[in-house]
């Protein structure tokens, strides 16, 4: 692969995570409820 493919595909990955990120941003921001981590540390620390 040369360095300019490397290059793009870097690219495009961390623009597609940066979309993915802005998208359930969005989506959590927009339904008014908590964000539920599956760890328990959002519980444990509006208690």
């Amino acid at each position: 692969m040369t360095p300019v493919k490397a290059a793009l595909l870097s690219l495009a990955m961390l623009t597609g995570i940066a979309v993915w990120g802005v998208g359930i941003y969005a989506a959590d921001a927009s339904s008014g409820h908590a964000v539920v981590d599956g760890y328990g540390v959002t519980a444990s620390i509006s208690r």
